[in-house]
This record gives structure tokens, sequence and C-alpha cells, in this order.
């Protein structure tokens, strides 16, 4: 027990030593300006120059660890083998081999969709394929990008049991991913589904991890005031904390909590960094939000456009990351 309390004190110590600087971290590689969770986007969060790669994964039926947001082919962004976009919700992610998932394009944005609307910017590249984990780790050490950082979150659902692996081989195979890359200190594991992140740090104390929060619609995974706790959060019921998000985290071991924006305001902020935690707010792009996070002195925003929140970063004269050559 004494040698795991040194792994944890070490972990966190890495983590602040990292974020002694502004966390720029490019959401799903930047998905304002290029194709979500592709190599193409994550190449040029690089060229852009971030402290870190937001991302997603998931599972394949023959057991390789992909970079997707969703669980199941998305038809807003995914067309087939001749080119036609997805007229439904496609196949789950964990029902196909990664050798079929291939035949499959995720470079373009569906035109006229809301989606498109969302991402005008977007520029498309067709041929893109939802790449393996590891063909990331593997474009980034090519880039020499050695001091990047990848905040990787597991794509699993409290609320969709049979759409992928249960929580704990599911962890087990992200952290093997990380571990054989060598990247644990430059890696955290994040999630909405606390229950991941709780075996994340049994598993593997030495890879931080970042709590995820809502409490927006349909989306709100704390659930405060209900009567039982959110089966989100792995049996830790916000209401025993008098409400609190960041003291939950706390409670459940957490030294990051990645909150949606718009449920934070500057007092929780203080609250929260108090307790030690780093606070890194989900999705930011409106420059106004951006403005009014910096005076808050976030840890760190999550961003589609990380090239605007590095101009910001440039105008209050904050260190921003640096970029990496692209390839000759």
């Amino acid at each position: 027990m004494q040698s795991k309390g040194w792994i944890v004190i070490l972990a966190a110590t890495l983590l602040g030593g990292c974020a002694t600087r502004f966390d720029l971290q490019a959401h799903r590689g930047g998905r304002g300006l290029a194709p979500e969770n592709t190599l193409t986007a994550f190449s040029n969060a690089m060229n852009i120059g971030v402290t870190t790669l937001e991302l997603d994964v998931g599972i394949t039926r023959d057991g390789v660890m992909v970079v997707s947001h969703d669980r199941y082919l998305n038809p807003d962004i995914i067309r087939d083998a001749s080119g036609v976009y997805l007229a439904d919700k496609g196949p789950l992610i964990s029902s196909l081999t990664f050798a079929e998932l291939q035949g499959f394009d995720a470079g373009r944005i569906k035109p006229g969709s809301n989606y498109e609307k969302s991402f005008s910017q977007q520029k498309g590249l067709d041929g893109e394929r939802i790449p393996a984990l590891k063909a990331l780790f593997d474009l980034a050490e090519k880039r020499g990008a050695r001091d990047l950082r990848f905040n990787i979150e597991t794509k699993i659902s409290p609320n969709a049991a049979s759409d992928t692996l249960p929580p704990e081989p599911f962890v087990r195979a992200l952290i093997a991913e990380i571990r054989q890359a060598g990247l644990t200190r430059r890696a955290t594991i994040q999630s909405f589904d606390w229950r991941t992140l709780q075996i994340a740090q049994k598993e593997a104390p030495e890879i931080v991890t970042v709590y995820l929060s809502s409490q927006q619609g349909a989306g709100d995974t704390v659930q405060i005031g209900k009567p039982s706790a959110s089966p989100w959060l792995a049996g830790f019921d916000v209401d025993d904390y008098a409400g609190s998000v960041a003291r939950a985290v706390k409670a459940a071991g957490g030294t990051v909590w990645s909150p949606n924006y718009k449920d934070i305001t500057n007092a929780l902020v203080r609250d929260a960094q108090s307790l030690g935690l780093k606070v890194v707010p989900w999705t930011v792009n409106d420059d106004a939000d951006l403005v009014r996070l910096l005076d808050w002195k976030v840890d760190g925003i999550i961003t589609d456009y990380p090239d605007k929140l590095r101009v910001l970063m440039k105008a209050r004269g904050m260190d921003w990351p640096a970029s990496y050559p692209a390839f000759k």
C-alpha cells in the first residue's frame, strides 16, 4: 500500500509539473477545423501547437482500440464504401472488425446537416478512416511531439451496457495501449462514467484520471436532488457533498475536474482549485466564453478551435505550447 501511495504522489506531481502552464486541448483533434478524431485533425493540431490532444476511444469486435466519439457509426460523418452517407445510425463499433471499419470514410460532414451548420469552417478530406489509437501514438512519435499529451475518453455508458465491453476489460485494454506506447506520464483517462475512472485508479495509479460532468438537460450525468445517485458516478452521490460536483470528484480520488463550461461560475472554479483540483472545462468555442474562462484562471480549456484560443492566450502574454514541424 505504501508503494502505491508513492505512485499516486508521483503521478500527481508529474501532472502538476506539466499543468503549471495553461492546458490548451484540441477537442477531437480540433473538429472545428478538420474531420473529428482523424489523423488529419490530430496532425493539424500539432501544426497549430496544443498542449493536449483530446480524443475518444472504442474497441472493435477483434479487440482493436480505435479513436471514435460515437459507439456506433454516425450518419452525419460516415460514408460507406460507395461514398454514400449512411441513411441512419450505423452499426456499433464493437460489432465490426477493424478491417470492416476501414471500409467507411470519416473525412467529411454530411452536406446540409445540422452538424455541418455547426462546423462550417471544417475542411473535409475524402478517404479519412477511423484510426487505431496506436496509429495516433505512432504519428505523434514520428512528428517528434514528445511533449504532447493525450486526454483519452472512454466512450462507455451505464445506460447502454451492451454497446461496448464492460468497464473492467475496456479500461484494462486502454491501460495496456498506453503502457505499451510508454505514455503513462503523458496520457490521462477521462470519462463521464466514473466507474471507468475508479477502475483506472486501482489498475494504473500512475495514469491521471479526469472526471467529466454535465448538468445540462438530457445530458445531465450529475442528477442533483434525485432520489438515488446518478448511475454515471460510480456510487458517489453529489447530494452527499452539499451539491458540489468538485467535492464529489475529490472524494472519488480525482485530481482533475472537467465540467461542461455552462455549469460553472468563478466561485465554483475557486472552490474546486482550493480542493487541489485542476479545472479544465469543455467544450468552449465562443470568444466571449473563452475570455471569461481565461479571466477565471481555469487550468485549461477544451475547444474545437485551438487556433482561436492560442491567439487569445498570446494576446494575454500567456505561454503557449510549441508547434511541431510537418512532415517534409
